[in-house]
C-alpha cells in the first residue's frame, strides 16, 4: 500500500464513521492519526458527547475487535490484564484474559479510578503486553487505545499520572455538536429503529497493518526534523513550565507529523504539518508552574507562543 492508497483508505474510513457520528472531520482525522501512527487517543469531554460513540465507530469501521473497560473508583489491575483461574476439572491454573486483549480498548471515564488502576495501562500502552504472574503475554496487533477523561472539575475524578498522559500520542476534544449538527442527530435517531448507529466495514486487519506501516515510508527533510526538535525542545526552556515535552513525546510529534502527512496524501512532511498537530501532541505532556496555573495560563498559551517564536524553515522550494 502507498501513501495515496492510504489517504484513499482514510477518507473511506472518515465518511462511514461520519455516518454515525455527527462531528468535525478535522476531529475523526484527528483521532485516525493515533491509529496510523500506532499511538493512543485521549478524548476530554463532559459525559454524552459521544465519545464512547466514536471508539466503537473506529472499531467497526476498521473491521477490529472492541472491548470496553469501564473505569470506576473499584476496578482492580486484574479487571483489566486478565488473572488466573483455577479449573477444577483440569485441576489447574488457567489464564483468562482481560478486556485490555483487543485491537480497540476504550478505557472509558480513565480518571475515575484510581492511579494504581490506570497503571495497569503503562505496560499495555506502551510495550503491547502485559504481565500478570510474572508471565508476559502479547497483546493483539494492531493494539490501539482510546481512553475517555471526564473534565478534572468534576466530582470523582483522580488526576491521570504525568507518566499515564506521556503514553498517549495525542489528547483532543469532541466538544459539543452545533445546533444543525445536534437536529441532525435527533433526526437520524428518528429514522432508525436502533438506539445507536452503525457503522459499515471499510478495512480488514490486514489492511490496518498495511496502512500503518506507509508512514513510515514518508520522507522528512533534515530541516524539518531540527525544527520539531526545536519546538519540542522550548517547552523545557519556558519560565511557565515546570516539565516540558519528553524526548517520548518528540519521538511523537515526528510520528504523528508523519501519519498526517500520509492522510494528506504527500510522501514527505511540510512544517505545517509539524505545527498542525503541536497542540494535540504536546498540549498533554506540559506541566504548567504554579504561578502560570494561578494566572489562568493554559498549556495551549505555551504551544501557540513557542510556534510564533521559533523560525520555521524553508524547505523544497516552499515556504511555510
Amino acid at each position: 500500500m502507498d501513501v495515496v492508497q492510504a489517504s484513499n483508505r482514510c477518507e473511506s474510513v472518515v465518511d462511514a464513521i461520519s455516518q454515525a457520528v455527527i462531528t468535525d472531520r478535522d476531529f475523526l482525522e484527528t483521532v485516525l492519526l493515533g491509529v496510523l501512527a500506532r499511538g493512543h487517543v485521549l478524548l476530554e469531554d463532559v459525559p454524552g458527547t459521544g465519545k464512547t460513540l466514536t471508539a466503537s465507530s473506529f472499531a467497526d469501521a476498521l473491521g477490529l475487535s472492541f472491548s470496553r473497560v469501564q473505569f470506576t473508583p473499584d476496578l482492580l489491575p486484574a479487571d483489566i490484564t486478565g488473572s488466573h483461574i483455577f479449573n477444577e476439572k483440569k485441576q489447574r491454573f488457567e489464564f483468562n484474559k482481560g478486556p485490555i486483549f483487543a485491537n480497540v480498548v476504550l478505557a472509558d471515564e480513565i480518571n475515575r479510578a484510581p492511579p494504581k488502576t490506570q497503571a495497569a495501562l503503562l505496560e499495555a500502552m506502551g510495550e503491547k503486553q502485559v504481565t500478570v504472574d510474572g508471565e508476559t503475554r502479547d497483546l493483539p496487533r494492531p493494539f490501539f487505545v482510546i481512553a475517555t477523561q471526564n473534565p478534572v472539575e468534576q466530582e470523582g475524578t483522580f488526576p491521570l499520572p504525568e507518566a499515564q498522559m506521556d503514553r498517549f500520542m495525542i489528547q483532543t476534544s469532541l466538544g459539543y455538536p452545533t445546533y444543525d449538527g445536534e437536529v441532525e442527530i435527533i433526526r437520524r435517531r428518528a429514522s432508525r429503529k436502533a438506539s445507536a448507529p452503525g457503522v459499515d466495514r471499510v478495512c480488514t486487519t490486514e489492511m490496518v497493518r498495511e496502512m500503518q506501516g506507509v508512514p513510515e515510508t514518508v520522507h522528512i527533510d533534515e530541516a524539518v526534523i531540527e525544527y520539531l526538535v526545536q519546538i519540542a525542545r522550548e517547552s523545557r526552556e519556558d519560565q511557565r513550565v515546570k516539565t516540558g515535552v519528553s524526548p517520548r513525546g518528540t519521538q511523537r510529534l515526528f510520528e504523528a507529523a508523519r501519519a498526517i502527512a500520509t492522510l494528506r496524501g504527500r510522501s514527505f512532511v511540510k512544517p505545517s504539518d509539524v505545527k498542525s498537530v503541536a497542540y494535540d501532541v504536546m498540549s498533554h505532556r506540559i506541566v504548567l508552574t504554579a504561578d502560570a496555573r494561578v494566572d489562568n495560563v493554559d498549556a495551549d498559551d505555551i504551544v501557540e507562543d513557542i510556534l510564533e517564536e521559533v523560525e520555521v524553515p524553508t524547505v523544497l522550494n516552499y515556504a511555510e
